[in-house]
């Protein structure tokens, strides 16, 4: 599914969440459930849960443990306490060999909210969709592959790649051992300290990246981009934004660093060695480390930076230039 259709998909879920909510009448109860499963090996777990928070946190005891705080609302005639005990008793899980399912039958909870408190051993792989509500993931060693509709993404000291989706909301990736990827409709986003290649694009929202360990890719339509410990190849595209670069580009590497509306500033050490493009129709160019200029115009400037090398573009429609020195 593309990335629009699926943006889109979640848009409608979060509709239909907010459509039922807006239906509520009657009185409210709320309740809780425990359950532990025996598991060896690597697992998989799979969550869905239309309305609720969710923590999933690595642990070391070879078991599954999912704690369950309940919040039904009346609606209509229906037995709201019934209907809460009722899902206390018999919680929307299964397990199925090394798979473990949570809110396996969603379109029963209607009106029902669940945060899930759940720790898994660190061979988990992990997948969640959540329509409304919070997400934290820690500790696993993954793949993690995480969508929501509403609510801020988090996820921690993960082995493998992560693939996250947001409606509206923050997003934040931190420690992740390969590739991280990320769609975001509206709200910020922070990646640090990756082992992998990043790939982050958002409509409306700032986007942060620190310590990447391969290439890095960065779009966004309104907001600002910045990027620091840069060296792999590296494309920071804003429509409308300040992008800011800090790092070394790496030998032969292919920088590129676009803003239509907004400045560009670019921080490389003074050892750095690569050839510079720049162009900005509605600004100037300012550079503050020793390049030798090989052509220059009112908007315009070709130069090299030590011995050549790597390759960095940078253009600005409405904005300023500025090359500086790096500590």
């Amino acid at each position: 599914m593309g990335r629009d259709r699926k943006l889109f998909f979640l848009f409608l879920l979060t509709t239909a969440i907010a459509g039922l909510a807006a239906c509520e009448t009657g009185p409210s109860v709320s309740g809780k459930f425990d359950r532990e499963f025996s598991v060896s090996g690597p697992i998989r777990l799979e969550l869905n849960n239309a309305s609720g928070d969710a923590s999933i946190t690595g642990s070391a005891d070879g078991k599954v443990h999912v704690h369950g705080e309940l919040h039904a609302s009346g609606m209509g005639f229906a037995n709201t306490q019934k209907r809460l005990d009722d899902t206390v008793a018999n919680p929307p899980i299964e397990q199925k060999g090394g798979t473990i399912r949570i809110g396996k039958d969603i379109s029963s909870m209607r009106n029902i909210s669940i945060t899930y408190t759940i720790q898994v051993p660190h061979d988990t792989e992990v997948s969640a969709n959540v329509a409304s509500g919070s997400q934290i993931i820690r500790g696993v060693r993954g793949p993690v592959k995480v969508q929501a509709a509403s609510g801020s993404i988090r996820v921690e000291k993960i082995d493998r790649d992560t693939q996250l989706t947001t409606m509206s909301g923050s997003v934040s990736a931190t420690d992740v051992g390969d590739d991280v990827q990320i769609n975001s409709a509206t709200g910020s986003t922070n990646v640090s300290n990756t082992k992998g290649d990043v790939r982050v694009t958002a409509i409306s929202g700032d986007i942060q990246i620190a310590a990447p360990g391969g290439r890095v890719e960065a779009e966004t339509a309104s907001g600002a981009i910045e990027i620091q410990g840069a060296s792999n190849d590296l494309k920071a595209h804003a429509v409308s934004g300040r992008v800011a670069v800090r790092g070394n580009p790496a030998a032969n590497s292919y920088w590129e660093l676009k803003t239509t509306s907004g400045s560009i500033q670019l921080n490389v050490p003074a050892a750095a060695n690569f050839n510079l493009s720049a162009q900005a129709l509605s600004g100037e160019i300012r550079t503050d480390v020793p390049i030798m200029i090989e052509e220059q115009g009112k908007h315009s400037l070709r130069a090299r930076m030590g011995n050549g090398g790597a390759r960095v573009d940078v253009q600005t429609v409405s904005g300023e230039i500025r090359v500086s020195g790096s500590n």
